[in-house]
């Protein structure tokens, strides 16, 4: 945990650089996709490479590992499955028309977003569309997935098959019932891209992230802002739920001397309270949280 740690191991097999990382949730695999065109499967063990996962024509963008199988998606507007033993492709998911920027496996079911301005959602075992979301005016960037069972006290839960919510480059995140495609709300107020989101489905809230350096969080059952978060000094480009309830934010701030670092926030999402997390010298734990001299978010009703 001092200044003067090493890596562990070394997976160094790829020619490009590394889009995404994914691993297994048993923790024995890690799943890896690349600027080179290929993904790969690692044992994190020994650090040797299982399995490369070629077929995809241009590079991957994102991958997600599951217990017995992989998925990954590609600036070749193709979503591929992938078996985690052979390394054999099982399945090309085709449909979108331009970049495929994010997928999300959950429910049997495999959510996808585009720079062709939709998402769409997969049946994972037939590979093909089951449904298509239309009504962004931009790129569509991040998504996250609530299933009915997720949304205690929702109305007609079941009926609408859970909800998907999707963030865009023009600026707003929508919430779309999954069984109809229709949109239910469009959350508005963001003044930039929408880069990031998370869900916490039991309050039916999520948290947005974007190039105007706030984080906003919505009831995503009625639409309304419910607080705006404006510590940050640059883009918001990565959220995440701790099991804490607390979500931490990850801004990468301009180079005006702010903050040179681009320190993360860890913030409640209850209190607005937040604690920086500081880099620790060269540490291979990365991160340790400590308080700051600006340890308050100011949460506000509006925009």
């Amino acid at each position: 945990m001092g200044g003067g740690g090493s890596a562990l191991r070394v997976c160094a097999d790829h020619r490009g650089g590394i889009n995404w990382l994914s691993l297994s949730p048993d923790g024995q695999r890690l799943l890896t996709g690349s600027e080179d065109g290929t993904a790969r499967l690692w044992s994190t063990a020994d650090g040797q490479c299982c399995a490369l996962l070629q077929g995809h024509e241009s590079y991957v963008t994102f991958c997600q590992l599951e217990d017995e199988a992989a998925f990954t998606c590609s600036a070749d507007c193709t979503i591929r499955k992938w078996d985690v033993r052979t390394g054999q492709c099982l399945q090309v998911f085709r449909g979108h028309t331009s970049i495929v920027n994010r997928i999300l496996v959950a429910n049997n079911q495999l959510f996808s977003s585009s720079y062709d301005r939709t998402a769409r959602a997969w049946s994972v075992d037939k590979g093909q569309v089951s449904q298509e979301f239309r009504g962004h005016r931009n790129c569509v960037l991040t998504l996250a997935y609530s299933a009915p069972w997720d949304l205690p006290g929702a109305p007609c839960a079941e009926e609408v098959g859970g909800l998907l919510v999707t963030g865009s480059t023009d600026g707003t995140a929508k919430v779309w019932q999954v069984a109809s495609g229709c949109c239910h709300q469009t959350l508005r107020g963001h003044t930039g891209a929408v880069l990031c989101l998370v869900l916490d489905t039991p309050s039916h809230t999520a948290f947005t992230g974007s190039t105007d350096a706030t984080i906003r969080a919505w009831d995503i059952l009625s639409g309304e802002q419910l607080r705006v978060f404006r510590e940050h000094q640059g883009s918001v480009i990565c959220l995440e739920e701790p099991s804490s309830g607390s979500v931490m934010q990850i801004a990468r701030r301009p180079s005006d001397g702010l903050d040179p670092a681009g320190a993360p926030w860890a913030c409640s999402s209850s209190t607005g309270t937040c604690t920086r997390a500081a880099p620790t010298g060269r540490s291979s734990a990365g991160w340790q949280t400590r308080a700051s001299a600006c340890a308050r978010l100011r949460p506000t009703d509006t925009a």
